[in-house]
């Protein structure tokens, strides 16, 4: 790799170390703008959401390179936005050989990347607290995969009625790390969670599985979009709003132009082992313990 690649890598990491300290620092409420030297205040948020980005990222890459596959470094997004990024990426430059080094590649990132987060996560809770809603004057209420709920139930409690958990730096980097696993796990294209399956039940069922999932993220969030325009009170429709998200229809739009196909390992008769089974079937595992049918609301 030039010189000068190397500089484009470091270059997108340390702007995203800055972007994701200022959203950390906005979540403390602090005026950054005025007090532009309590920017470093947001560390908690910005150690915690990189080394879980930077873990996921990693170790496709080195997955990679274990696998005589062709890598570029992590790339970083910065993003004014309210975590700072939009992710990470590596991208490949030749095929992947083998279906042992498709499992390997896809299911490496997410195990490891959940891993950390799960460290992230309970430490989080652990120094998070239960508050009245009114106290925090309105705003983004983050959904619960099953995993962050049972966590939360064990470690923080069940908050009574008119509350909820009010989460740390750490805890809400956590909850955006199960978050971008469950994303990344989605079964469809090229998505981690796509590799995995393509290899576990082959190109039809992959293809099958792509599509039905992709129509079915749409329909939820064309259904969430008409019940939340609609006057249906009181029943187990209007329930439903709670429990689904319009942003999968962007999601669904997004996969399908990205494409629900994924291309051929070039010696697909290479049976996979029973380790990479186990790391199969076990990123499908981590992906249902991690999914949020609906990530955000607004109250």
């Amino acid at each position: 790799m030039k010189p000068r690649q190397y500089l484009i890598h470091i270059g997108l990491f340390v702007l995203t170390v800055f972007s994701t300290l200022v959203a950390g620092a906005l979540q403390k409420g602090i005026d950054i703008i005025a007090r532009p030297d309590r920017i470093i205040e947001g560390y908690p948020f910005c150690i915690s959401l990189l080394a879980i980005l930077l873990t996921h990222e990693l170790s496709h890459y080195f997955a990679s390179r274990l696998n005589h596959t062709k890598a570029t470094l992590p790339y970083f997004i910065p993003a004014p936005s309210i975590i700072g990024t939009f992710g990470a990426f590596i991208k490949m430059k030749s095929p992947i050989i083998n279906r042992r080094a498709l499992v390997d590649i896809g299911s490496s990132g997410p195990i490891a990347g959940f891993l950390v987060a799960l460290v992230v996560t309970i430490y989080g809770l652990s120094n998070s607290q239960i508050v009245s809603l009114k106290d925090t004057g309105g705003g983004l209420i983050l959904g619960d995969s099953i995993l962050f709920s049972l966590l939360s139930k064990a470690i923080v409690g069940t908050p009574p009625e008119g509350k909820d958990i009010m989460l740390n730096q750490v805890a809400f980097a956590g909850w955006i790390g199960f978050f971008v696993t469950s994303m990344n796990l989605l079964p469809i294209g090229q998505l981690d969670g796509g590799h995995v399956a393509y290899a576990l039940f082959g190109p039809k069922r992959h293809k099958r599985l792509s599509v039905v999932l992709t129509v079915v993220l749409a329909s939820a969030g064309i259904l969430r979009i008409l019940l939340y325009n609609s006057s249906i009170d009181h029943t187990s429709l209007s329930v439903l709003k709670d429990y689904l998200w319009e942003g999968w229809l962007v999601w669904a739009f997004l996969l399908y132009m990205l494409g629900l196909s994924h291309p051929p390992v070039i010696y697909w008769e290479v049976p996979l082992s029973r380790g990479r089974l186990i790391m199969g079937w076990l990123s499908i595992i981590i992906f249902i313990l991690t999914f949020t049918p609906a990530p955000f609301r607004v109250y």
